[in-house]
């Protein structure tokens, strides 16, 4: 059975038709040919492909499609501004937090929404925000000062902002 959806992805609308029981990650991989949140697990189990919808984080692995009918959702690709890195992004260059960089973009985007809603987030915060995204190759702490090195710069550009 097909059903049409309209969802915003990185800023863009889309209209679409999609199975119904098509799961985002499928849509945003094969349909919009958005690559960047991936296929782990498919049980919700490794977090690798954790988008944002409506600016909440969420594992496109157990959502259907149609569920994201009228919302507005944000992957990776859509993180970055349109010069340079998001200082999420550049933290994990800067701290070393990707090493095979399977997981990198669920946890970018885990991150992203950790910081929007905690802006100065403890180490132990980060590390329980993350319990539900895994990497078998980094041990976490670098992802960890990763996120921790987005947060510091987060804060510093919107001070410098506010002024």
């Amino acid at each position: 059975m097909s059903i049409r959806i309209h969802v915003t992805v990185n800023g863009k609308q889309y209209a679409s038709e999609v199975d119904a029981r098509d799961l985002l990650v499928y849509y945003l991989r094969d349909s919009l040919r958005l690559t960047g949140a991936h296929v782990g697990c498919d049980t919700s189990s490794c977090g690798a492909c954790t988008v944002l919808v409506d600016g909440q984080a969420v594992k496109s692995c157990t959502m259907l499609a149609a569920q994201a009918d009228g919302c507005s959702v944000t992957t990776v690709e859509g993180l970055a501004p349109d010069e340079g890195l998001h200082p999420i992004q550049e933290g994990f260059k800067e701290e070393h937090g990707l090493q095979c960089g399977f997981c990198t973009p669920g946890m970018i985007m885990l991150a992203a929404d950790l910081l929007q809603h905690n802006p100065d987030p403890s180490e132990s915060e980060i590390r329980h925000a993350l319990e539900g995204n895994l990497c078998r190759c980094t041990g976490y702490h670098n992802i960890v000062r990763s996120i921790q090195y987005a947060a510091n710069k987060m804060r510093e550009l919107s001070k410098t902002a506010a002024v």
